[in-house]
């Protein structure tokens, strides 16, 4: 396989991935992966989106994975980042992957965050997509954030502070931005602009991220699969083979057709 880690710009700030490609291949789908929030693009083999990327490539379906402004390796302070902006991220990397000559179709994966980043640029570019997979999309930020609260952390939802420590790693903080947009982000109404095929994930053991949010992913959504996983947390880490086994196959057979 080919490694190479790639940049790209966006409104001053470089954004930094890793595109793999199958050895030998001349013609290819890819799939652009994104990670959850606080996390990134997966450096080591036991994150999800290493493993993803590693099983996908395996089977002949390249892969970008890359980190979020704020995030890893990309520019950015964390305390800037919004869900409004890393589709912006999102959007610099598919318009990178789209001028690459060799890409078939392009997939969408994400989860968490991730998620709902994916949804929404699916949304916004539906033509361009092939294939939707959401993991533990994290759509319920919206309504946590019009009741201020954020993973153990809560605020007045009227008066939002202009820094938000998190509990879970008080070294960082969510900026005022993040939490404002995110109490009026169109999140539903975006992503079922989107008519393709889409496939859901979600744990029925997830404490962060109800799974009424991927129920309500598959309502809105006119071709829409649901696995509901039993056993499994947020980061899915009980049967985490067995479910990059599912997630790797909804997009190989897709790579068939």
């Amino acid at each position: 396989m080919s490694v190479q880690l790639i940049e790209v710009q966006r409104d001053g700030l470089t954004i930094r991935g890793t595109l793999t490609i199958p050895d030998g291949a001349t013609t290819y789908p890819l799939a652009i992966l994104m990670h959850g929030f606080t996390s990134d693009r997966g450096n080591t083999p036991d994150q999800l989106l290493y493993q993803l990327s590693a099983q996908l490539v395996a089977r002949q379906v390249a892969t970008l994975r890359f980190d979020f402004n704020g995030h890893g390796a990309s520019d950015g302070r964390f305390q800037d980042m919004t869900v409004v902006n890393e589709i912006a991220d999102a959007e610099a990397i598919l318009t990178y992957v789209r001028q690459l000559p060799d890409v078939q179709r392009i997939y969408l994966l994400g989860h968490s965050q991730g998620g709902v980043v994916a949804s929404m640029l699916a949304g916004l570019y539906p033509e361009m997509i092939a294939k939707v997979v959401l993991m533990a999309p994290a759509a319920t930020l919206k309504s946590d954030a019009q009741k201020g609260v954020l993973q153990g952390a809560t605020y007045d939802p009227h008066r939002i502070p202009d820094a938000l420590p998190l509990t879970f790693k008080p070294q960082l903080s969510v900026g005022g931005a993040y939490l404002r947009s995110a109490q009026v982000l169109p999140i539903y109404e975006v992503a079922q602009r989107y008519r393709g095929p889409v496939a859901l994930f979600h744990g029925d053991q997830d404490t962060v991220v109800s799974p009424s949010a991927s129920r309500k992913y598959e309502a809105v959504y006119e071709q829409a699969t649901l696995h509901v996983v039993p056993g499994a947390d947020h980061g899915f880490q009980n049967g985490r083979e067995r479910v990059v086994a599912a997630v790797v196959r909804e997009l190989t057979e897709s790579a068939k057709d």
